[in-house]
């Protein structure tokens, strides 16, 4: 067993956010897309689980990154305020039961979506915030 001493608790938000923001990125699209005109498409509950799992896993990592970022904001600065609204949500909506339905795995979908739209924001915010060299 390896010890891995993680001092600035980063270890976490660096593991594939990055590698994987595409792929997430295409899966939020493409559950977020269910809730068009026509049915979800015909998946079995355990399915459904599978896909609220992984956005779950996923989402967590992307709010540990936007926590740390926001740690580095003063505190009553707009873009964290608002990205600690968003993370109040995350965590909350996040943390439900996985239900095994369409609903669920949107439900997630959008929590990931609003989760990287706070990040973006924020570290916009930060580069804006940043003297030039």
């Amino acid at each position: 067993m390896t010890v891995v001493y993680d001092l600035d608790g980063r270890l976490d938000a660096e593991l594939g956010l990055s590698q994987d923001r595409a792929a997430h990125a295409g899966l939020v699209q493409a559950v977020i897309g269910w809730a068009g005109p026509g049915p979800a498409p015909a998946l079995q509950p355990r399915d459904f689980e599978q896909i609220s799992l992984q956005l779950t896993g996923h989402g967590r990592v992307v709010a540990a990154e936007l926590r740390y970022l926001c740690g580095g904001l003063p505190p009553r600065a707009e873009p964290r305020v608002l990205a600690e609204v968003v993370l109040e949500e995350a965590e909350r909506r996040l943390g439900q039961p996985r239900l095994g339905t369409a609903r669920c795995a949107q439900m997630r979908a959008r929590q990931v979506r609003a989760l990287y739209e706070r990040l973006d924001r924020i570290q916009g915010a930060r580069l804006a915030a940043t003297p030039p060299s």
